[in-house]
């Protein structure tokens, strides 16, 4: 009787199965293409170029993720372009923490299946951001089986190694999430990373082929022009008082900020004489950056000031969300700093770009977790030809040129000596910063559409 039982529940499932892949191929098929995000749409701004570069070449695109910042307003105004967003499943406070991790996953991965099956058209392809993988991966690939369309997975990094750095990488949990994402990556049709170093290790040890395509600035990475500087510095300063003047004009009817100052009557826009410089970072505010590093750097920085070295008073903005955002806010709450000025804002993705091109420097605190991935918010400065301090690993020579578009620190003394070093002779027409940032002009860097064009579509249309 329990045999036969069995024998009926296993006929049921493989009919059912059956039904689902027939009813799924049948249905109606576009030129589309599926983009999945397990997070902030607008914090991913990789996946949102996929989606701007698809939809310009005629694909119908829908970009499914959380909801969260505002993504780039060319992105909501495509017709071709669909948002869809998702939840976020959340832990069960209930059970031992492997137990709660694994109800989790699963949840997510009838979630995930559910919302791609029936509120997704089925199209060419699903393309899938990896991290985070776990269950995407493997829910991905069954969707493309059911509907006949094709996986590609899009390398950003290894999650095994991101959950390496919150529990160590010897725990089960993250072995596990090894394991499945080896196995698992291995299904797809395509595979993009974001490194050679990462194309090749995916090679050698993870026996999976795929092709590099390098991060690159979006068309509106640019300089920003003086005026819309000044809109910008003004607009901050509501908010934010390190962008406010310090002093008044002489002519109360002149509009200034900390660092410009227009003139009403000729709506000519000059720099402050005087001005502070302007340094400028970026998080997520997780384990992988070490932001003490630059509070030290700063902190030395301030001294030689006071010690009476020829160096420009700072502000510096360090832009982001994230888990460590208060624990780092306290710190920076807590330092007495009389020539330096720190602030913490989140921008919107307009802003973002605008002051990236008004800035002095930038500084990059990304320690890769798996060594093989490369600092977006780098590619972004670069693409204003803002110069860049940024702190070494394994492959970032794929990117920064040291003492060429930059410098590459090894901790908070290196990046202090680099600071001063640039920041000498601050008001000269030949200081370093403008000689990285000519190096920058100079190299005529390719845009992510171009890019695109070159290495991601010939792959589509011949796969």
């Amino acid at each position: 009787m329990a045999a036969s039982s069995v024998a009926l529940v296993l006929l049921a499932v493989a009919l059912g199965s059956l039904l689902l892949v027939w009813w799924a191929r049948r249905r109606p098929r576009v030129r589309s293409v599926c983009i999945v995000v397990l997070g902030d749409v607008g914090r991913s701004p990789r996946m949102q170029y996929h989606a701007l570069s698809l939809a310009r070449r005629g694909f119908d695109v829908t970009l499914l993720g959380y909801r969260g910042s505002r993504p780039h307003d060319e992105l909501l105004s495509s017709k071709r372009i669909h948002i869809l967003h998702v939840s976020e499943v959340s832990r069960i406070p209930v059970g031992p923490h492997m137990f709660q991790y694994g109800v989790k996953v699963v949840s997510q991965a009838v979630y995930l299946l559910y919302t791609l099956l029936l509120k997704t058209p089925p199209g060419d392809y699903i393309l899938l951001q990896n991290p985070p993988g776990l269950p995407s991966i493997a829910v991905c690939w069954a969707v493309c089986c059911l509907c006949g369309s094709k996986l590609v997975i899009d390398w950003h990094n290894y999650g095994y190694t991101i959950l390496g750095l919150t529990h160590g990488f010897s725990h089960p949990l993250v072995q596990l999430a090894k394991w499945y994402e080896k196995l698992c990556g291995r299904l797809s049709d395509l595979n993009l990373c974001v490194t050679n170093a990462m194309r090749e290790d995916l090679a050698k040890n993870w026996n999976i082929r795929a092709v590099t395509v390098y991060d690159k600035p979006a068309s509106f990475f640019k300089n920003t022009p003086l005026e819309i500087q000044h809109q910008l510095f003004m607009k901050l300063g509501y908010t934010y008082p390190p962008f406010r003047a310090s002093t008044e004009p002489l002519d109360p009817a002149f509009e200034r900020s900390a660092f410009t100052e227009l003139n009403p009557r000729s709506r000519e826009v000059t720099q402050l004489d005087g001005r502070p410089a302007l340094l400028v970072s970026s998080t997520s505010w997780t384990e992988d950056e070490d932001f003490s590093i630059l509070l030290k750097a700063l902190e030395r920085f301030e001294q030689w000031i006071l010690d009476g070295a020829n160096l420009p008073s700072l502000v510096c903005v360090i832009t982001g969300k994230g888990p460590l955002k208060e624990h780092y806010g306290q710190i920076i709450s807590q330092m007495c700093l009389k020539h330096i000025q720190i602030c913490t804002p989140w921008l919107e993705a307009e802003d973002y770009p605008l002051l990236l091109g008004s800035a002095d420097l930038g500084v990059c605190l990304h320690k890769s977790s798996s060594g093989f991935d490369l600092p977006m918010k780098v590619v972004d400065m670069f693409g204003c030809c803002l110069p860049v301090c940024a702190i070494h690993f394994q492959c970032l020579h794929e990117l920064v040129k040291h003492e060429v578009n930059g410098m590459v620190f090894m901790d908070s003394e290196e990046l202090a000596d680099q600071l001063k070093m640039l920041f000498s002779e601050f008001s000269s027409p030949d200081n370093r910063l403008k000689q990285f940032r000519k190096n920058l002009t100079e190299s005529k860097q390719l845009r992510w559409d171009e890019s695109w064009e070159r290495t991601v579509f010939p792959l589509l249309t011949h796969s």
